[in-house]
């Protein structure tokens, strides 16, 4: 059984499609919606490790706190922004998947199909339909 975990925000178009392609690949991952039950520092900083891309790379910057607590400041040290993204789990940057293979914020989704342990098991589109796998399952590159 592969263990897959993603940081989840079903209102997000990018989050529900990284969730559908973990689903056509056969695979029911534990969902977590990071907005309600944000992750504790510890886990927080781990997936920040894992990731590679500093704490810069998972902060999302359109969002109001970011704009208003001016987190583009370079002041601003790395234990203050996770700090800041704990506060208001808006500013964690979705969705983030950790798989066996590894842990990525999956933007675009289809960054997803790199960590996936399993093939996709169909064709799969996009919500704005862009189709991303084809009938055989294997990844359309453009």
């Amino acid at each position: 059984m592969n263990s897959i975990t993603i940081y989840h925000n079903p209102a997000c178009g990018t989050s529900r499609n990284t969730l559908e392609l973990i689903r056509n690949s056969g695979i029911e991952p534990t969902i977590i919606h990071y907005l309600e039950t944000p992750p504790d520092r510890a886990t927080l900083v781990k997936i920040i490790d894992d990731m590679g891309t500093g704490v810069r790379g998972l902060l999302r910057p359109n969002t109001d706190p970011y704009v208003e607590l001016k987190l583009d400041d370079a002041k601003w040290t790395n234990d203050r922004l996770i700090d800041f993204m704990l506060q208001y789990p808006i500013l964690i940057n979705r969705p983030v998947v950790i798989t066996k293979l590894g842990t990525r914020l999956c933007r675009p989704s289809e960054v997803v199909l790199d960590i996936l342990p399993d093939p996709q098991k169909g064709a799969f589109t996009k919500e704005d339909g862009e189709q991303i796998v084809d009938a055989n399952g294997q990844r359309i590159i453009k």
